[in-house]
């Protein structure tokens, strides 16, 4: 039948996903063998009570010896106290090993999230993946604690359970046993239809922790355009999407719950029935119909618990795909580059034949860069100019191989960056950004990012009086005051200084500046621009700029059109003989003149 086909796809799928996290749990593998041991033990000794039962039943109460009645409440008393004791010794078990689990989990994604690519994060939304790391893992470790454990124990105490009804009276248990096989069959097609919806349910939380982050990230925006009953629109939406989805999660939860429960309590009521029957005929004594009730009602925890069981299990296999996902994703990696040269003429920062085009972009799409060369000379200042969306950001970029050329090289004093690790590459080349973003740190923490781990206040001092961000020292705390989240605490002027600052503080041997001034007034921009030209005189620069003011930090200047370097020389050289870079000169220049 295909229902039972895909059904057993779809299971052996899930194990195949939860087997995945056997790499985590191994360390732990022995005290969770121990709990699980341990579990088992203590259902056992709960199936135990029954056998106890009949023998008082049979015993001492039809023999009407209050002692042997006393012996026996002595009996059940001591196997509830070792059944309690023993789920309890299994709950500390479990407890230490799976909250290393978790970490372990949680620190490894963190660990691979800050070593994906650059286009891996502008392809994922940021609520996913913290749904990821908060919710998915709080799933997979109810999961590790609970259902991975008692699916084990509740499938050995169904069998032993069975076996000893059976051993009491054949005939009473096959009528127990009866709806055995209309179980399994709800049970197979709930796990194929609770594997989908539980799916849809945690990435519609995803979703949602998104729209939460952009709200919170974004309040400025919301609360200066008025947009605040939209956004609440939007989320209100979503939220309810999610709440369709767990309703049906609870409903489908409902039916295989009232399956479950029926089905058994049925089965024990018609062999109640007729096993009363059968003691008042003589054919079956009072205390083997005591002990065989009792077992059977031992067992419905076991059986009524295995569609949540099942429930959890769909749900964590789900969390540890969505896990996955991001870990299966190819980190940055170190490969080995073309020849490096090395004589005087390749010194410098070089870009060779350079091509680009994004990774997820068609591929039928003209790249972005298209045979780029260009060459800033040792110690000299390039600034890139170019009309909006020319690629000039995207060509910053390929320095520190936030993106991967397409095609071409790219070389630092004559060595193929993808010759270098990432590491040294990225200690050799610092950055600053139009857009800064800032830590929720101090201002001496998100400045010194930028230098290696043993500078200190003087290197933070420098590079405050290079950015002119003397402000900082006016601050509550001085450069120990914390700036906040992005730190949308600070005005962009200030934010793009401390930026600036964590770029030099460093004193990199190669500089790439995407537009570094373009939310200062005049007065502090010259004020930047003219400590700024110390830095200049000792580093190779590149300097995205779109003000003549910025372009006369530079020595020469590259205008990049249509994807390519279409001309190279000083400013006055191409205002004199490049109409396109005179025009885009032209409403500074007119303003200067």
């Amino acid at each position: 039948m295909p229902p039972t086909r895909a059904t057993t796809a779809q299971a052996r799928s899930a194990v195949r996903t939860l087997l995945r996290l056997w790499p985590y749990v191994r360390p732990a593998r022995l005290r969770w063998s121990a709990a699980a041991f341990v579990a088992v033990l203590a259902s056992c000794t709960g199936l135990v009570i029954p056998l106890v039962l009949k023998w008082l039943v049979d015993g001492p109460v039809a023999d009407r010896d209050p002692r042997g009645v006393w012996l026996g409440a002595l009996y059940l008393l001591l196997l509830g106290i070792a059944e309690a004791l023993l789920f309890g010794l299994r709950r500390w078990l479990v407890a230490r090993p799976l909250s290393h689990i978790e970490a372990e989990l949680r620190a490894g994604l963190y660990r691979h999230l800050q070593r994906l690519p650059v286009a891996f994060h502008d392809r994922w939304a940021s609520g996913q993946l913290l749904s990821r790391a908060t919710t998915d893992l709080m799933l997979l470790r109810q999961f590790l604690a609970f259902p991975l454990t008692f699916l084990l124990v509740n499938t050995v105490t169904i069998v032993v359970g069975v076996v000893i009804m059976l051993m009491q009276d054949w005939a009473l248990g096959l009528v127990v046993l009866g709806p055995a096989a209309p179980l399994i069959w709800t049970c197979m097609v709930f796990e194929r239809r609770y594997a989908g919806v539980a799916r849809r349910a945690q990435d519609q939380v995803g979703d949602l922790a998104t729209v939460v982050e952009e709200s919170v990230l974004g309040i400025r925006i919301i609360k200066g355009f008025g947009r605040h009953r939209s956004q609440a629109r939007v989320f209100r939406e979503l939220s309810t999407t999610l709440r369709g989805t767990e309703l049906r999660k609870a409903r489908m939860l409902a039916v295989i719950w009232a399956v479950i429960v029926t089905l058994p309590e049925v089965a024990i009521g018609a062999a109640l029935v007729w096993g009363t029957v059968r003691v008042g005929s003589g054919e079956l004594s009072a205390g083997t119909l005591v002990a065989f009730l009792s077992t059977a009602l031992a067992l419905r925890w076991p059986v009524e618990s295995i569609g949540f069981l099942l429930a959890m299990s769909q749900e964590a296999a789900t969390a540890t795909q969505r896990y996955f996902e991001v870990m299966d994703e190819r980190p940055e990696e170190d490969r080995p580059g073309g020849p490096a040269g090395r004589d005087g003429a390749e010194r410098g920062l070089r870009f060779e034949g350079v091509r680009f085009r994004y990774p997820d972009a068609p591929p039928d799409s003209p790249p972005v860069l298209d045979r780029v060369d260009l060459h800033v000379r040792p110690g000299e200042s390039m600034a890139l100019v170019g009309a909006t969306g020319s690629g000039k950001t995207t060509l910053t970029a390929l320095v520190p191989r936030l993106h991967e050329v397409t095609e071409g090289r790219i070389t630092l004093d004559g060595e193929d960056i993808t010759a270098m690790p990432r590491e040294e590459l990225r200690a050799r080349v610092a950055v600053a950004f139009e857009e800064p973003t800032l830590f929720s740190a101090s201002v001496g923490d998100n400045v010194l990012m930028g230098a290696a781990d043993d500078a200190g206040r003087p290197e933070l001092e420098r590079a405050l009086a290079v950015a002119q961000a003397d402000f900082a020292h006016a601050l509550p705390q001085g450069t120990d005051t914390q700036v906040g989240e992005q730190g949308l605490s600070l005005s962009g002027g200030q934010r793009q200084r401390l930026a600036l600052a964590r770029a030099v503080v460093g004193e990199p041997r190669f500089l790439v500046l995407d537009d570094p001034l373009s939310a200062l007034d005049v007065h502090t921009e010259a004020a930047v621009e003219a400590a700024l030209r110390q830095v200049l005189a000792d580093t190779t620069a590149l300097i995205v700029a779109h003000r003549p003011s910025t372009v006369l930090l530079a020595d020469r200047v590259a205008l990049l059109s249509g994807g390519r370097i279409t001309a190279v020389g000083t400013h006055q050289e191409l205002l004199r003989g490049n109409a396109e870079y005179a025009h885009l000169m032209s409403g500074e220049e007119e303003e200067e003149r």
